[in-house]
């Protein structure tokens, strides 16, 4: 969610280039979507494969479930890189901002191989399933929709800022219902975000298509739609996961 909003008054094509048919334009505007579903996709199945792999070696429940401080690097790395990414976008390279966001969903896969250890595979999968399905119903809202939904922004953002404040609040109340409620929430904002997404990213080609900075574009599109799925899945794993 680096990147601004894009405005519907905006022309289609940046200043100093060439006008481009509508056919040219849609041929450069499917290839750019495809590149970034495929960065998301090949993310997230980078983070997966990481974190079975680091669960099942039992470096996992010595490391995570110890209380050391490699925990807690393993835990905020991943936040760290994207604040990174997000602000240093303009100066990193996009090779640079490629290697970030690998190292990122690597590092995400360490974190995240403790739901390998607590809950049970089979649900793990069929979460990961169902997540799959929302995803793609979402994201293709928000890309065929004709309305705009840019006006879900803030709503959206605001919505997280809460969530975040109120996951750190149960960390001491330790309520079922509350971690419920947040599960709840969380579900509902995420599937909010994704085709929120969908429709700015889309949108965005507008603004970089012919120039330079459609790689950069292209990484961090990935990313918040990574970052989209990824939160859904463990908040709905709250739901429909079983444990070991």
């Amino acid at each position: 969610m680096a990147w601004p909003d894009p405005r519907a008054t905006m022309s289609r094509n940046p200043v100093g280039t060439a006008p481009q048919s509508d056919a040219a334009y849609d041929a450069g505007l499917r290839t750019y979507m495809l590149k970034v579903y495929n960065y998301m996709a090949s993310g997230v199945l980078l983070t997966g494969i990481v974190a079975m792999l680091f669960a099942s070696s039992g470096m996992a429940a010595e490391i995570m479930f110890g209380g050391g401080p490699l925990k807690w690097v393993i835990i905020l790395s991943p936040l760290a890189i994207v604040f990174a990414m997000s602000f240093g976008q303009n100066k990193f390279s996009t090779m640079t901002l490629q290697a970030m966001f690998w190292g990122f969903a690597t590092l995400m896969g360490l974190s995240m191989s403790t739901i390998f250890l607590v809950y049970t595979g089979a649900s793990i999968a069929q979460t990961f399933f169902a997540t799959s399905a929302a995803f793609l119903g979402l994201s293709l809202y928000g890309y065929t929709t004709k309305k705009d939904l840019s006006g879900w922004g803030s709503f959206l953002i605001m919505g997280v800022i809460g969530l975040l404040v109120a996951m750190v609040i149960n960390i001491f109340l330790q309520s079922t219902m509350m971690h419920f409620v947040i599960s709840a929430v969380g579900v509902l904002i995420f599937a909010g975000l994704t085709a929120y997404d969908t429709q700015r990213i889309k949108n965005m080609y507008s603004y970089v298509a012919g120039t330079d900075m459609v790689g950069k574009v292209i990484i961090m599109s990935a990313l918040s739609l990574y970052l989209d799925f990824i939160n859904m899945f463990q908040f709905l794993l709250s739901f429909m996961g079983s444990q070991d």
